[in-house]
């Protein structure tokens, strides 16, 4: 991840990153698009999405990914 950010800021270069590991998306993404089933649930800058999700989906993904407790993690099986 270092090496990630060091040619990036030293490049100037924009990565498109793909991953289910949400601890390694907050560290290196800028912006961040959580998607179900194919489909966009909630977008915005990582500050945005990893400090105040808006939908119950991304908020289970946070609470499984960061050991949360989540209200309804019946959000992510549907």
């Amino acid at each position: 991840m270092d090496l990630l950010r060091e040619l990036q800021d030293r490049h100037k270069l924009a990565y498109l990153f793909i991953s289910h590991d949400l601890r390694v998306v907050r560290a290196l993404a800028n912006d961040v698009i959580v998607m179900r089933h194919g489909k966009v649930e909630e977008e915005g800058t990582a500050k945005q999405i990893f400090s105040a999700p808006k939908t119950a989906y991304t908020k289970a993904l946070m609470a499984a990914a960061f050991e949360l407790q989540a209200t309804h993690l019946d959000a992510v099986s549907n």
